[in-house]
């Protein structure tokens, strides 16, 4: 077997990092290997309009879920964050006792409106404050004490997308500085990766033109071999990337999305959504969440950039009347030790809660609030496993037993 020529990534977690730049994995060329072509067939999303969709928004560096959703009439609250608590006059009440951050108003419309979801005090047993593990172990869906080789969006994409590929449509999409585990999966499946500041532009045509010479297959090639399998592979990419700068390029919407990479990503997931490509599940990021420090101004930005990109996307949703197929949730690695430390911060902890956003979703409050009754450097204990409001995703908004890509049955949630 030749071996991939070397202007090509020659594995797949060379794939996986040159994806991050633009191009991504899509095995559909009648050049690949038999078994790789046979399986994206049989696995990637037909083309329907009236698929449900989801879209992932990760915190990244782990939000502080005691100053997003604000536990405000606890005692404990103020005795923990002499600092940092939220008197309540700064606070958007839910009830008489739990409120949001003021920086999170869009939000709070939103949740008036019907269209807001709050899961509380969501984590895992034995829970890990390494950034590195604890994305893992959320991206993959896996036991605290395990690691897994597969994403559960991508063990998704292995159980459930059925049916021929539609014009190169990528099952999944990621929006950020990295391909996340989290789409990893045990088959070859389309994917497609944005840099969060693009919006069409891409590379410029003659760069294009260059790139699509040099993969162009040498004469008397073997179509078979791998370095065949790996142009073509990327060729196809580039025909996807063209589309889509197109599609961004072309986008119009009124919705106010914040001038943000944050805010950019949104806008083309809307622009790809309405679209109609087949793609299910998208995927953005939303840095800067490590708060060890100075967190009061610091957080309240990120939630401000979150609550306006968020409200803008559900409203850009609205005005094409797609609303009704879009699920948005959001996750972070971990939440904040429920005390402040020295530098007026807070260090890495255990649970916090999370959005779920939509016109079909339940809104309000679901599961338990945190008991605060902890001592300082003490962590919460978390009352929702995040792979129940997975299995809650996968069984009633994707279609798909949530038992074949978590392993065993979770107990659904009420907010779909």
């Amino acid at each position: 077997m030749k071996n991939p020529a070397p202007f090509l990534p020659a594995t797949r977690r060379d794939f996986l990092k040159f994806g991050a730049k633009g191009v991504s994995l899509l095995a559909f060329s009648r050049f690949a290997p038999g078994f790789v072509v046979e399986s994206a067939y049989a696995q990637a999303p037909a083309a329907e309009k009236d698929r449900t969709i989801l879209v992932l928004v990760q915190l990244a560096g782990g939000n502080d879920g005691l100053n997003t959703v604000v536990p405000y009439a606890d005692s404990h609250y103020n005795r923990l964050r002499p600092t940092l608590a939220l008197a309540k006059e700064q606070l958007l009440p839910l009830n008489s006792s739990i409120a949001l951050h003021h920086a999170c108003a869009p939000l709070h419309e939103l949740l008036k409106d019907g269209k807001l979801g709050i899961v509380q005090n969501v984590g895992y047993p034995n829970p890990n404050r390494s950034h590195f593990r604890s994305t893992e172990i959320w991206e993959t869906a896996s036991e605290s004490n395990e690691t897994l080789p597969t994403g559960w969006l991508g063990r998704y994409f292995d159980n459930a997308c059925a049916g021929a590929p539609t014009a190169g449509d990528p099952c999944g999409v990621n929006i950020s500085s990295e391909v996340p585990q989290s789409f990893l999966s045990a088959r070859d499946h389309p994917t497609f990766s944005l840099l969060p500041s693009q919006r069409g532009r891409g590379r410029s045509p003659e760069n294009l033109k260059l790139l699509e010479t040099v993969l162009q297959p040498p004469a008397h090639a073997d179509e078979h071999d791998n370095a065949s399998y790996l142009r073509h592979t990327m060729m196809d990419a580039l025909v996807t990337e063209k589309r889509f700068q197109k599609i961004l390029s072309d986008y119009t919407t009124r919705a106010g999305y914040p001038a943000s990479p944050f805010g950019n990503s949104l806008r083309n997931v809307a622009a790809l959504i309405a679209a109609g490509t087949a793609t299910r599940v998208y995927y953005v990021s939303l840095p800067g969440f490590d708060t060890h420090s100075n967190q009061a101004n610091h957080h309240a930005n990120l939630l401000q950039q979150l609550s306006s990109g968020l409200a803008a996307f559900q409203s850009d949703l609205e005005s094409k009347k797609l609303d009704g197929q879009v699920l948005t949730m959001t996750f972070s690695e971990f939440g904040r030790r429920p005390s402040e430390n020295e530098s007026k911060g807070t260090d890495h902890g255990t649970a916090a809660p999370l959005f779920v956003l939509g016109s079909r979703v339940q809104p309000g409050l679901h599961g338990t609030a945190a008991n605060l009754a902890v001592h300082p450097n003490e962590d919460l204990k978390f009352s929702t496993d995040f792979r129940r409001i997975y299995a809650t995703v996968l069984d009633r908004w994707l279609g798909c037993k949530s038992a074949a890509v978590l392993g065993r049955d979770y107990q659904p949630l009420g907010f779909v």
